[in-house]
């Protein structure tokens, strides 16, 4: 469930594109020095936006710095590294693992079992640093497979699953921003859900998988009928996060929100249109 939270560069900035690049870069950096090569390899662009969320919202001492690295290997680039970057590496590399270790159950794909156990003493120390976090996550994420299992129709009620994993994600701390950053999490994980049940749905039919569209997906006004459910996701998602006193890093913030995380459904669509592939990163831009 990788890949939805992006931005829409041909809309953004060229500053703002360095900047949100250089906590790309940061990520990494971290995911490098704190789990390996292995943990590197989870790194994606998804996380850097709750990476910079956090540090808008918190305006933690931040260390800037330019390095090489084996993506640039002659030219150094810019790196932006604080305490929310090491929180949102740990919670990167829980993902990954237990992303590893349900495909490995689901679908028994060797090399993501090979993965999880690569990833299993990486993810041992975070999950006893966030215990009770991770309970729940856990929990939720044995909901969605189970609900697979049952073959769920009620698709609420599985979004729901992953939107209380990504609440989690989203609520690093107990304070007064807290419940915000919990509901920004959980309607963006329940737009994740749905995006991705949506974009599989011709492939999972043909491979008989489990898809909670599967029954409704020809249905007339199907593509109507998840274009407003993933708008009032959306606009539940984006309401929390401008009650959040944020001040830096606004426009990148919002890029994702109002028009990043829309890219990938526009491209779906065109495709299941007739239109074929979109022509560039950011060209199916869904204005909001």
């Amino acid at each position: 469930m990788f890949g939805y939270i992006s931005i829409n560069k041909s809309e953004m900035k060229f500053k703002d594109f360095d900047l949100y690049h250089s906590f790309y870069c940061g990520l990494c950096a971290v995911l490098q020095k704190n789990y390996g090569k292995r943990g590197q390899l989870t790194l994606s662009f998804d996380m850097t936006f709750l990476e910079v969320l956090l540090t808008a919202l918190y305006e933690p001492e931040t260390e800037v710095s330019s390095r090489k690295c084996i993506a640039h290997p002659f030219e150094k680039h810019e790196t932006r590294i604080n305490e929310y970057t090491e929180y949102v590496a740990a919670m990167n590399i829980i993902l990954s693992y237990y992303k590893c270790e349900d495909d490995w159950n689901d679908e028994k794909k060797y090399t993501k079992f090979l993965y999880a156990k690569l990833l299993e003493g990486k993810s041992r120390d975070i999950r006893a640093r966030y215990e009770k976090k991770i309970q729940v996550i856990v929990r939720a994420l044995n909901d969605i497979s189970e609900g697979e299992r049952q073959e769920e129709e009620n698709i609420d009620k599985m979004a729901g699953y992953f939107g209380e994993v990504m609440g989690q994600i989203f609520l690093c701390r107990e304070d007064e921003w807290q419940e915000n950053l919990y509901r920004m999490g959980f309607f963006l994980g329940k737009f994740i859900y749905i995006m991705d049940a949506y974009e599989d749905i011709e492939e999972d039919i043909k491979k008989k998988n489990y898809n909670p569209f599967s029954k409704i997906y020809q249905e007339p006004g199907f593509e109507d009928r998840i274009e407003k459910v993933l708008t009032m996701m959306m606009a539940e998602c984006s309401k929390e996060f401008e009650k959040l006193p944020i001040i830096e890093y606004t426009d990148i913030l919002r890029n994702v929100l109002y028009s990043g995380v829309w890219c990938k459904y526009a491209q779906t669509r065109l495709k299941r249109d007739g239109g074929g592939e979109a022509q560039n990163e950011g060209s199916g831009d869904k204005n909001r």
